[in-house]
This record gives C-alpha cells, structure tokens and sequence, in this order.
C-alpha cells in the first residue's frame, strides 16, 4: 500500500535507530577531531611530513601529496596516485592531523596492495554511479503505477547498500595501516597511539552510520514493496 503524503508513513520507524546513530556519529567526530586538533603531537610532524614519510617508507614515492580545499576533505585518489589533504591536516601537527594524513596513506597501501575490498568497491562504483541516479525515480514511479519499477528500483539500490557495506572493512583497514605505521616509525609516542585511535574510530563512525542508514532503508522498501503486493 502506497501511503499519501498527508498520512504518517509507519515504515519511516525502521529508520528511528539510523537517524538516532547517525546523530551520535556527527556529534561523535565534531567532538573528538576539534578535541584532538588542540593536542599537538610530541614529534612535532605535520600531516603533509607523516603522509610523505609513510608512502617513502613503503615505496610509494610516486604517490603525490596535495593541499585541498575544505574541512576534513581529506582523499585518496586512486586515479591520480595522490593523497590530497585539508589545509589543517596539511599543514598541522596535532594528532587530529596526523592521524587524518596517514589514514589516508593506508588507502594508498591499500591500493599498492591490490586489498581485495578496496578493489571490489573500486569496481562497484560505475554500478552505483547509475543505480543512484535512477533507483530513487523507479521507486517512485512504481508507487504510481502498476509494474516492475518497484522491484527494480529497490534492486538497483540494493547496489548502493553493497557499496556502503564494503567500505566498512574498507575504511577499518586503513585505519589500522595508519596506527601501525605510525607506531612502527616512532612517529606516535606514548599515549598518542590511544588518542590516534581515538580520532580515526569516531571518523569511522560515520561510514557505520551511512551503512546502517542504507541497510535499514532497503529494509524499509522491501516493506513498503510488501504492502503494495498485499
């Protein structure tokens, strides 16, 4: 049954606990990266030194390392070979800093390492890249009429949710890369192995918010779907 937009939706109830956890993540990673960018790191590296000195070490000298525009717009390019960092990360030592720039580097290991997940999101996104720009207006189209574009849509979406799932792993993985290299290179002295995981797991968050929104939406539509077939 399609529900008019006068009416109250029940099934929006399945998106209570993405909307309740993507609100601590926000609040989660404000906090904890303007925390850490006020602690400045014992060795005194800014993020643009760590992210050269972690791609060198592992051979990667053909990796580039560029200033972006924009706050925590930190990326690795797989296309380009290159690390591109916010001006704070860039040009800051504090452990917010570091933390965010060797991160980043894990990708571009990730990527020198052929890792298997990164390599299966890279060749998920032309699917994904169609499936977002026309899921949403199948899925309209089958609350309207009668047909396929229901099932079609929420298949087409299905796409994206694979995609916010395998990022997971993904991103967890880098993080992991960024602490061990940083420690393995004295680069993270004393209690900042802590703090610096403190910083990339409350960034995490946000990546488990995404997924679990899109997860518990296609919950939703197949709901929705159900009513319609009853």
């Amino acid at each position: 049954m399609f529900y008019p937009s006068y009416y109250f939706d029940p099934t929006m109830v399945i998106l209570l606990p993405a909307i309740i956890f993507t609100a601590y993540a926000q609040f989660k990673v404000s906090t904890t990266t303007s925390k850490y960018f006020g602690v400045g790191s014992k060795r005194g590296l800014t993020g643009e030194q760590v992210a050269r000195q972690i791609l060198d070490l592992n051979g990667l000298r053909d990796v580039e390392v560029e200033m972006v525009r924009g706050h925590l717009s930190d990326h690795y390019d797989p296309r380009r070979k290159t690390v591109r960092l916010s001006q704070e990360v860039y040009y800051g030592s504090s452990i917010t800093s570091i933390s965010v720039a060797a991160h980043e580097c894990g990708h571009a290991l990730q990527h020198a390492n052929n890792y298997v997940f990164l390599n299966f999101r890279s060749s998920l996104v032309p699917v994904v890249n169609f499936a977002s720009n026309i899921s949403w207006f199948l899925i309209a189209l089958g609350f309207m009429m009668r047909g396929p574009f229901l099932e079609i849509g929420i298949l087409l979406f299905s796409a994206s949710v694979l995609f916010q799932v395998i990022t997971l792993p993904v991103e967890f993985n880098a993080s992991h890369r960024a602490i061990e290299q940083m420690s393995d290179m004295g680069i993270l002295v004393g209690n900042e192995a802590s703090q610096s995981r403190k910083v990339l797991t409350a960034a995490a968050l946000t990546y488990v918010a995404a997924a679990l929104t899109s997860i518990l939406q296609l919950v939703r539509l197949l709901a929705i779907s159900n009513n319609n077939e009853d």
